[in-house]
C-alpha cells in the first residue's frame, strides 16, 4: 500500500474539562461542611463573635457616651466661664469685691452673668444632727438669675424669687437633696440651716459645668446677708459671653473683676474638663479595642485549628472527590469557603451580640444608643480577613493532598 492510500492518523481524544462550580455550588458544598460538625463549628463561631462583640460593644458605648456629652455640652453650652477669688501674693485667700458682678456685666461680649457666695452656715436634715456631720453640704446665696446663667434645670418646685429670696427658702442640689433625704419640693419639706428652719423650695437636676452647685444648697441673696451674716462678697461669678467672644472674655475677666489684683482671680472654663474627659475616653477606648482584637485573634487561631482539623478528618472525602474530577482549585476553594462561612457566622453573632451590649448599657447610664455603620461592618469585614488568612493553609493543604493517599487513609 502506497503511502498515498495510507488513512490519516486519528485524532486525540479531547481532554475532559473539570466542571465548573458557580458561587451558590461553592457556598453550598462550604456549608454542607460546617452542618456536619455542629458544636465545633459553634465554638469556633463563638470565639470569633466574642472578640467582634467586644470590639462592637467598646466603639458603640464610647461613641454612644460620645453623643450623650455632645448633647449636654449643646444644653449647657461651651460658653460658660467661672470666676473665683485666688491666692493674694502674701498666700491668704483673695476675695472678689462686691462690684465684681456688674463689673462683668459690663463687658463687650458679656450676655448674662450670675453669682454665689459661700457663707459660714450648715445644714442639717434636723437640728438633732451633730454639727460635725456636715455632710460636705455647703450653704452659698444665690442670686435669682442664676438658673439662666448656668442654664441648670429645677427638676421639683421652683427657683428662688423676688417673692422668697429674702425669706428662709432653700433650693437644694441634687446631691445635696439626696444626702439629706429630700424627696421633693413644698412645704413639708424644711432643712436645719444656720440655726432655723428653711423650707426646700426647689431641686436641681445635676450639671456638669457648675458640680458645685450639686452639692450646695443655695439661698436669697438678703436672707443670707440678713440671717446669717454674709459678707456679700461672691465667691464664684458665673459669665456667659457670646461664642464668637469666650476668648476675649475670658482674657479680661480677671482684670476686669479685680483691677487692682487681676493675678488674684482665677478664671476658668468649665466645658474645658468635659473635653478632657472625652479625650480620657478615647484614650481608653482604644485600649479596650486593642483587648477586643486581641480576642479577635485568638478566636481566628480557633478557626484554623478547626479548619486543620477538618482537613484531617475528611482525608477520604478529599480523596473520593478528586478521583471524581474535583480540581484542586475546587478543593482549596471549597474549605476557604468553609473558613469564610465560619468566620462570617461569628462576625454577624458579634456584631449583634455587640448592639445588644451597647443597647442595654446606653439604656441603664440614660443615654442614647449609637453604634457607628463603620464599625459594625468593619467587624463584618475583619472576620472575613481572619476567617481568609485562617483557612488559607488548611485550604491549601487539602488541595495538594494526593487522592491515592487520601483513599488509602480510609
Amino acid at each position: 500500500m502506497s503511502a498515498s492510500t495510507a488513512s490519516p492518523p486519528r485524532p486525540a481524544p479531547a481532554r475532559p474539562r473539570p466542571a465548573r462550580l458557580g458561587a451558590a455550588d461553592v457556598v453550598r458544598v462550604g456549608g454542607s461542611g460546617l452542618r456536619s460538625r455542629p458544636m465545633r463549628v459553634f465554638l469556633s463561631a463563638l470565639g470569633i463573635a466574642i472578640g467582634i462583640a467586644a470590639m462592637t460593644a467598646v466603639v458603640g458605648i464610647s461613641t454612644s457616651s460620645q453623643e450623650e456629652l455632645n448633647r449636654r455640652m449643646a444644653t449647657l453650652g461651651t460658653n460658660l466661664l467661672t470666676v473665683s477669688p485666688g491666692q493674694s501674693f502674701a498666700g491668704d485667700q483673695a476675695f472678689l469685691t462686691d462690684d465684681a458682678v456688674g463689673m462683668i456685666a459690663a463687658t463687650e461680649g458679656v450676655e448674662s452673668v450670675s453669682a454665689i457666695g459661700r457663707t459660714e452656715a450648715d445644714v442639717y436634715r434636723t437640728d438633732h444632727i451633730p454639727e460635725e456631720q456636715t455632710g460636705g453640704i455647703g450653704v452659698f446665696a444665690a442670686r435669682i438669675d442664676l438658673p439662666r446663667t448656668v442654664r441648670t434645670e429645677v427638676v421639683d418646685g421652683r427657683w428662688l424669687s423676688t417673692a422668697n429670696e429674702r425669706y428662709p427658702s432653700a433650693v437644694l442640689g441634687a446631691k445635696a437633696a439626696r444626702h439629706l433625704g429630700v424627696l421633693e419640693a413644698g412645704p413639708e419639706s424644711q432643712v436645719w440651716l444656720g440655726g432655723r428652719w428653711f423650707t426646700v423650695v426647689g431641686l436641681l437636676a445635676p450639671n456638669e459645668l457648675a458640680p458645685e452647685l450639686d452639692a450646695a444648697a443655695l439661698i436669697g441673696w438678703p436672707v443670707a446677708e440678713d440671717v446669717l451674716g454674709f459678707d456679700g462678697h461672691p465667691t464664684t461669678v458665673y459669665t456667659r459671653a457670646e461664642e464668637a467672644a469666650v476668648g476675649s472674655v475670658q482674657s479680661v475677666l480677671g482684670a476686669t473683676a479685680n483691677p487692682s489684683s487681676p493675678d488674684e482671680v482665677e478664671v476658668s472654663r468649665p466645658s474645658d474638663a468635659l473635653a478632657a474627659k472625652r479625650a480620657t475616653d478615647d484614650a481608653l477606648s482604644g485600649l479596650l479595642l486593642g483587648l477586643g482584637a486581641v480576642a479577635l485573634l485568638v478566636g481566628g487561631v480557633g478557626v484554623a485549628n478547626t479548619m486543620v482539623i477538618s482537613v484531617l478528618e475528611r482525608r477520604a472525602e478529599i480523596g473520593l472527590r478528586r478521583s471524581l474530577g474535583a480540581t484542586r482549585g475546587q478543593i482549596r476553594t471549597q474549605f476557604l469557603c468553609e473558613s469564610l462561612l465560619l468566620s462570617a457566622l461569628g462576625g454577624v453573632g458579634g456584631v449583634l451580640l455587640g448592639i445588644g451590649v451597647t443597647a442595654g448599657y446606653a439604656g441603664y447610664q440614660g443615654w442614647p444608643t449609637v453604634v457607628p455603620l463603620w464599625a459594625m461592618a468593619g467587624g463584618v469585614a475583619a472576620t472575613l480577613l481572619i476567617g481568609g488568612l485562617a483557612g488559607f493553609y488548611p485550604a491549601v493543604r487539602a488541595a495538594r493532598l494526593p487522592p491515592t493517599e487520601a483513599l488509602a487513609a480510609s
